[in-house]
């Protein structure tokens, strides 16, 4: 579609821009003052409160989108609750807890082998038994 000018529903200018589904719509770097993202509402430790978008930003062909937010209608974020920390805390530690012997580890388990660590992620049988001090390579192989 080709650009065209629009009137802000929120305070009655024209703006370089299109209609899509009913909302302004704009290019990359092209919003108006006053509309941010939600990544740029949080980086200011504001959030929406409780408000939908007003505008829309699309770059890439329509394939890339991000919904915009009126900078004045924001309020400060509440930050998270005691409660919801300690449930982060909870979910992330289950993350590093091998679920076989119980360690803990400073880095998050892989899922492929069902959250195990690498002590008991290996077979024995995948592995031959170690070789006594006594015993030489040839009579190991035969």
């Amino acid at each position: 579609m080709t650009p065209r000018i629009v009137r802000l529903p929120w305070n009655g200018q024209f703006w370089h821009g299109r209609m899509e589904d009913g909302l302004p719509t704009f290019g990359f770097r092209d919003a108006p003052a006053g509309l941010v993202t939600r990544r740029q509402l949080r980086a200011a430790g504001l959030c929406p409160g409780g408000r939908g978008y007003v505008a829309q930003l699309k770059w890439r062909g329509g394939r890339r989108w991000a919904a915009l937010y009126l900078l004045e209608a924001a309020v400060p974020s509440p930050g998270s609750t005691t409660p919801q920390l300690v449930a982060l805390w909870k979910a992330n530690r289950a993350l590093r807890t091998c679920r076989d012997c119980g360690r803990v580890f400073d880095f998050r388990l892989p899922t492929s082998n069902g959250r195990r660590c690498w002590d008991c992620d290996q077979d024995p049988d995948e592995f031959p038994a170690p070789v006594s001090a006594g015993v030489s390579r040839m009579e190991r192989v035969a």
